[in-house]
């Protein structure tokens, strides 16, 4: 789940493993990339960190943070604890 704290999204997602974590990141950075649009995160093993907020609007949320929030939940798979 999602949450709005300092001025951005945030979301902590735990895999199975490193493999699942990575592959799961480049499709994110796929999204991203058509969107125009990136996250700031953090991979360590098998846990990913997204941060969503939008730099040229003055690092506040805006609808693009919740746009990309919203393609990203598609992109989890099953099982995903986060």
């Amino acid at each position: 789940m999602w949450t709005e704290t300092d001025n951005s999204l945030r979301r902590t997602l735990t895999f199975s493993n490193f493999s699942e974590a990575f592959a799961f990141m480049t499709r994110v950075a796929l999204e991203a990339e058509k969107r125009d649009h990136h996250p700031s995160w953090t991979n360590t093993y098998n846990t990913v960190e997204i941060r969503l907020s939008t730099h040229s609007a003055g690092n506040v949320v805006t609808a693009k943070d919740r746009d990309l929030a919203a393609a990203i939940d598609k992109l989890i798979p099953p099982g995903v604890k986060g």
